[in-house]
């Protein structure tokens, strides 16, 4: 297949033609929830099991109420969780309450100020529930020796943070990124740092298979719109990586050659 040539996103065996993954915290309610869904046309939304109700508490709305699994790949997540143990038992769960469900978000944090992912806890989980079944896609550090171990114990994506959880910084170490993308098997997905637009297009023309973003769409002054943004950045970010951009030149380059000019 020639570089131009694209292939949707696969994971766990189902095709996705968005590469667009939202989450589901910080909404003003589920409605809206949907409403950004729709407008940033993913397929796939992740769900924090211990923070968003998915029916284990019978006394309150359920997400999904509103947003349908029959329409929507609901991807539960480990939020909050900050050791292997409390992971894997958010991740049976989760199984419980999706009716067998085996896709997971993995991820393990360090501390509450940063959100960095506990790296030796994550690797932990993550073998426990691959041997348990459990098809992992995992929030890691932008660590490529890391990521790759990760890839080795069995997880079907991998996804390096861009930068801190909520921060909107953007994609801080794309030099990274980019060795984890070139010694990857799996999809790699940037996940948490994205503020704009532009920060999901860098992450895409980086030449990662997508991108999961919440605040960034869910704290926008008008969060619909910004979905609508996140698709096209993605979309657009991802024709820029496989139309292949010009060489970086440290000299002027004209536009218009003068090889071949009549005078």
């Amino acid at each position: 297949m020639s570089k131009h040539e694209d292939i949707d996103l696969q994971i766990a065996g189902k095709i996705y033609s968005s590469r667009l993954i939202i989450g589901s915290g910080k909404y003003k309610d589920f409605h809206e929830n949907l409403a950004a869904l729709e407008a940033s046309g993913a397929e796939i939304i992740t769900v924090a099991i211990r923070r968003v109700n998915l029916g284990q508490n019978s006394d309150e709305p359920s997400l999904l109420d509103i947003i349908s699994p029959e329409k929507f790949t609901i991807l539960p997540n480990t939020a909050g969780c900050y050791t292997a143990e409390d992971a894997v038992r958010t991740c049976r769960m989760a199984r419980e309450l999706l009716d067998g469900h085996s896709v997971v978000k993995l991820e393990v944090l360090g501390d509450k100020t940063t959100l960095y992912p506990n790296v030796t806890e994550t690797l932990a989980a993550a073998e426990t529930l691959v041997k348990e079944g459990f098809e992992v896609m995992v929030y890691t550090s932008d660590d490529p020796l890391v990521a790759k171990r990760l890839e080795e114990v069995g997880c079907i994506a991998v996804m390096p943070l861009g930068a801190p959880i909520g921060s909107g910084l953007g994609i801080r170490n794309p030099y990274n990124i980019k060795l984890i993308i070139q010694n990857a098997n799996v999809p790699i997905i940037v996940d948490a740092g994205v503020g704009t637009a532009s920060d999901a297009s860098i992450a895409m023309e980086l030449g990662c298979d997508g991108v999961l973003m919440n605040t960034a769409i869910a704290e926008a002054k008008f969060p619909v719109i910004m979905a609508s943004a996140m698709k096209k950045a993605v979309e657009s970010g991802r024709e820029a990586f496989l139309a292949g951009r010009m060489p970086r030149r440290l000299y002027a380059s004209a536009s218009s050659p003068l090889d071949g000019a009549f005078f």
